[in-house]
């Protein structure tokens, strides 16, 4: 199992996937109203409603997509075996669409796979997430959020949680907030498109000069901000260049930094926080993030 997580950590590093995944039982199903919220869907064999693992694809909220992502899309057959469903799915794309659409998608998604729970045998109350760098911290704001689910609705999809009940990620961002995250990272965090586009600036000294308007959008989706000791169980890993101020942009955006304030808020709120990062954080109750998923979805942890 570490061998397999060092693979997976240095794919998801590097930019390539190391695993080819099957066709999925169900592709590119509509989950809303834009050309981009289709969803793809693994399912599982296996007695009763099959635990879900739902990858959320990374790439800055800019680019990216469920079967080509930007990072390592994860080893479904590995989690099939073990009688996990998989899906993942695309969502709208800043700064075309700036936030709140993204995150909002992908808490519809969520919402979407609930209503398929018995068509597609899903155990709605076993629903995990991960994903790497933007993917991770649309999971973590899942993770960590109130429920979105408005049960007055006539929308049988609002009508559903967006809670999760764990998530385990890659080097993601647990604030987007620019003055947070230059006084962790130092200025050249800023380098990197995914601040500013996030909230549709047309660059970084744009949205600086008009911070006080769009201070509410980064303060809300920061996952940081979210954290309390009634959320579910989280694990996240990063790679170990703990240099700082950060080097540039590509550095920044996915410093372990990120996890170590995420780890000392939750640890210091109440709620179940892993940090993986090689030779600066473990665990001490999982050797590896497949082992926290395994526990999490089917109650085994691996030797």
């Amino acid at each position: 199992m570490k061998f397999q997580f060092t693979l997976v950590l240095l794919g998801l590093l590097c930019g390539r996937a190391f695993a080819e995944n099957p066709e999925p039982t169900h592709k590119d199903v509509s989950y809303g109203p834009d050309e981009r919220n289709v969803i793809d869907f693994w399912k599982a064999e296996g007695e009763g409603p099959r635990p879900l693992l739902v990858y959320i694809h990374g790439g800055g909220w800019t680019t990216g997509d469920k079967s080509k992502p930007s990072g390592v899309l994860p080893d479904f057959p590995f989690y099939l075996d073990r009688g996990i469903s998989c899906a993942a799915f695309n969502y709208r794309l800043t700064p075309e669409h700036p936030l709140p659409a993204p995150v909002h998608d992908a808490a519809r998604a969520i919402q979407f796979l609930r209503t398929k729970s018995r068509e597609w045998n899903v155990q709605k109350d076993r629903i995990v997430l991960t994903g790497g760098s933007a993917g991770a911290c649309t999971s973590m704001w899942l993770l960590c959020h109130d429920d979105l689910a408005d049960p007055d609705s006539t929308n049988p999809v609002a009508r559903e949680s967006t809670r999760v009940q764990g998530a385990a990620v890659s080097v993601g961002q647990t604030s987007i907030d620019p003055k947070q995250i230059v006084d962790w990272l130092g200025p050249k965090v800023l380098e990197h498109r995914m601040i500013h586009k996030a909230v549709g600036g047309a660059s970084m000294e744009a949205v600086m000069e008009n911070y006080e308007s769009y201070r509410e959008l980064y303060e809300e989706f920061s996952a940081y901000n979210h954290v309390s000791g009634d959320d579910p169980s989280l694990a996240m890993s990063y790679g170990n260049d703990m240099t700082l101020p950060s080097k540039n942009g590509g550095h920044g955006i996915h410093h372990g930094v990120y996890g170590v304030k995420m780890k000392e808020k939750c640890d210091a709120e109440g709620q179940e926080c892993h940090l993986f990062i090689p030779g600066v954080s473990e665990s001490g109750k999982y050797e590896t993030p497949e082992a926290f998923l395994l526990d999490l979805l089917l109650g085994e942890v691996p030797d």
